[in-house]
């Protein structure tokens, strides 16, 4: 089939690079428009574009799939179907009409659980042991289309949320590949998805990855875990900002600390939660490079009950 590509961050790139290695003919590569990134803000493209160039193939970067001249490249491009990866845009009917077998989405949650931006971030946050990849036809509603094809993977109890996505990008891709090809074989069709075990995954802001120390251990480290690396967990300490990376559980605890609480030995430092204490791991203080939080103790000299948090 002759197919349009629609991706934009990192996780679209197996994908796409599968997709180039198929049977299937990619004519062009639809991307949201250069970024700043970086400490200085400079306009940088999406890695779906720069993976295009290299295979190159041609690539389309409307600010919006409304445009017009968008509609009309789309439509000279003739596409049997669109395939999507993370695209980042909301496709209008107009669009979804263009390609004969529609328009494909890989999306990573077993539908129509965890339906929306982060289905990954999601999972890992609600304890949840399994998940998978869903390929589905994208219809007018968020991720409700009829599901083709789906896969599963465990969810390992150290998973943080970018380790978890790269492996279903990987395994997803064939995912995605094998879809296309029941599609231009006539041999799949869309099943419409269960009414039940439907969930909702917004994506995650700044202010979620807060650390609220009042809480349990476990649901500590679920937090942490599906906020790296982004957008990134941090809790307070002396007034600033301190980001944390994944902590470990600690049982038998060294002591008993309340919420927040700080205990430092020679190796080693350990917060309070409402049950049992964490040790922290890598952490980042404002302004600075990450370090492991042993380092970061010595150098700013925790005193005796000294916490990290507002919430104790």
């Amino acid at each position: 089939m002759r197919v349009v590509f629609a991706g934009t961050p990192q996780v679209a790139l197996p994908s796409l690079d599968a997709l180039v290695a198929s049977r299937h003919e990619v004519v062009a590569v639809v991307t949201r428009p250069d970024a700043p990134a970086g400490r200085g803000r400079t306009l940088a493209p999406a890695p779906v574009r720069a993976r295009a160039q290299e295979h190159g193939i041609p690539v389309l970067t409307p600010r919006s799939p409304r445009e017009p001249d968008f509609l009309e490249a789309l439509r000279e491009l003739r596409p049997d179907c669109c395939p999507v990866v993370a695209y980042g845009a909301l496709l209008p009917q107009v669009a979804l009409d263009v390609p004969v077998h529609g328009w494909v989405n890989l999306h990573f949650s077993l539908l129509p659980a965890w339906r929306g931006a982060a289905p990954v971030q999601r999972a890992i946050l609600a304890g949840d042991d399994l998940t998978g990849a869903s390929t589905f036809l994208i219809e007018a509603g968020l991720d409700t289309g009829p599901v083709y094809g789906v896969m599963t993977e465990r969810i390992r109890p150290t998973d943080t949320s970018g380790e978890l996505l790269d492996r279903l990008a990987h395994a997803g891709s064939g995912l995605l590949v094998a879809t296309l090809d029941g599609i231009a074989d006539g041999t799949l069709v869309p099943e419409p998805q269960a009414a039940e075990g439907i969930s909702h995954a917004p994506k995650l802001e700044a202010d979620d990855g807060r650390v609220v120390w009042a809480h349990p251990a476990v649901a500590v480290d679920r937090l942490v875990r599906a906020c790296t690396p982004a957008p990134g967990a941090w809790t307070s300490f002396r007034g600033e900002r301190l980001r944390l990376g994944p902590v470990t559980l600690v049982d038998p605890p060294p002591e008993a600390l309340g919420p927040g609480e700080l205990l430092v030995t020679k190796s080693a430092v350990y917060a309070g939660t409402a049950t049992l204490p964490v040790r922290l791991g890598l952490v980042r203080p404002h302004g600075k490079r990450e370090m492991p939080a042993a380092d970061w103790a010595r150098g700013v000299r925790i005193g005796p009950g000294e916490c990290v948090g507002a919430d104790r």
